[in-house]
């Protein structure tokens, strides 16, 4: 894969505004993707976007563009050009010999990204699937020489070139990784199995809305929590007991806008936490102007894995980052939802949807995670009277 870690890499963000996008929601796109950058350890510096109906198939933004951002990449020393889409084999090429620099695409950004943030042996092998599986149909754009220590005796069958040879090196090692996934599989299922009977919770939501801070709050462990993409990649499972009444709570990873399907794919294991919690928490930040759109992206996603009727919980974070802005005195200012206060909030959608309870909090600053308790103790012990009558007596003495 092609890595942003070289020191000091200066970065150009290129993307498409569509039709029916407007240019708020355009410059959100971009923002996102100048944060994926600055995680993955490039400094953003530059901004290209062009309107177009669909992506031109030979440059992405098309020639008089391409030409633009190419005249910026020689006098400003550039070293990647990223871009808001997946680039095909043949754009990848022909953006290369334009720009002359390396060309990264969002699916090979986020790739880079979950690389650097796996922290075991399972998690790495996730993304070097996903990563191999990237790789393979754009070979012809890159010399890989992948593996050449294991010699060329016997390697290369008659009339096999070496991009032949590596893509059928990388097709074993895509096999013996898929392998190695199923065992882990198997491995993680039954652990799952091992749990005993208790209610199990799993945490969704956008990447960086404060999952793993509100895991920490709700466990009182200590998971790496950080205010970059993906800080979480492992599922972490700890038991909470609330009241009388213990469950199993899992961090997950986070979803985001046009997460790779490869990614997705080999993520099964780690997503399973989701597919057989029988409560999700879909955690949202607030404060984020493009947080409905978010909050549909996770509900995407869920649909895509198979959990997207399960019950949940829509727990509103970062209501401290909320700033109300509209002036008191100023009774001629449009209420626009970047105007409405906390309490205007609440009686709003989010606060009266009738197929999801909702909650509003600040898990860094702890506001009303007491009220979070107590809504999920009821919604737990829901379930756990349901499934499991016979221990009914543990709610005879209500907390």
């Amino acid at each position: 894969m092609i890595e942003t870690n070289q020191p000091g890499e200066r970065a150009i963000l290129v993307g498409i505004n569509y039709p029916g996008q407007d240019e708020r929601e355009t410059g959100e796109y971009i923002a996102e993707l100048s944060f994926l950058t600055e995680t993955a350890g490039a400094e953003p510096v530059k901004k290209f976007i062009q309107k177009l109906k669909v992506p031109d198939p030979k440059t992405f933004v098309g020639s008089g563009k391409i030409n633009e951002i190419a005249g910026y990449v020689s006098a400003n020393n550039i070293d990647i050009a990223i871009f808001d889409d997946e680039l095909s084999p043949g754009q990848l090429r022909n953006i290369e010999k334009a720009l002359g620099c390396r060309v990264l695409d969002r699916t090979n950004l986020i790739l880079d990204i979950f690389a650097r943030r796996a922290r075991t042996s399972h998690a790495r092998t996730q993304v070097e699937l996903a990563q191999y599986q990237y790789l393979l149909p754009r070979l012809t754009r890159m010399w890989t020489h992948l593996e050449r220590q294991r010699g060329g005796i016997g390697l290369r069958g008659p009339g096999e070139t070496e991009i032949e040879t590596d893509r059928r090196i990388i097709r074993d090692k895509i096999a013996l990784l898929k392998e190695q996934l199923k065992k882990i599989d198997i491995q993680m299922a039954t652990q799952r199995k091992n749990r005993g009977k208790m209610v199990r919770v799993s945490l969704v939501g956008y990447t960086n809305v404060g999952k793993s801070t509100l895991m920490n709050l709700l466990s009182k462990s200590d998971i790496f929590a950080e205010n970059k993409l993906f800080a979480t990649l492992d599922t972490t499972v700890r038991k909470v007991v609330i009241g009388n009444l213990p469950f199993l709570l899992s961090d997950t990873v986070g979803f985001i806008r046009k997460l790779p399907h490869d990614l997705v794919e080999s993520f099964k294991s780690t997503l399973d936490e989701v597919r057989e919690s029988d409560l999700l928490l879909h955690i949202i930040d607030i404060s984020h102007p493009g947080f409905e759109e978010q909050i549909k992206v996770v509900n995407e996603t869920l649909r895509e894995i198979g959990s997207a009727e399960k019950p949940s919980i829509l727990i509103f974070n970062k209501i401290d980052s909320f700033t109300y802005t509209l002036k008191e005195d100023d009774d001629l200012t449009p209420v626009q939802k970047e105007n409405y206060s906390l309490s205007d909030l609440k009686k709003t959608w989010m606060a009266s949807d009738r197929n999801h309870p909702t909650m509003f909090i600040s898990a860094k600053t702890r506001e009303n995670v007491e009220g979070l308790h107590k809504l999920l103790y009821e919604e737990v012990k829901k379930i756990h009277i349901t499934r499991y009558p016979y221990n009914n007596f543990l709610f005879q003495t209500e907390r």
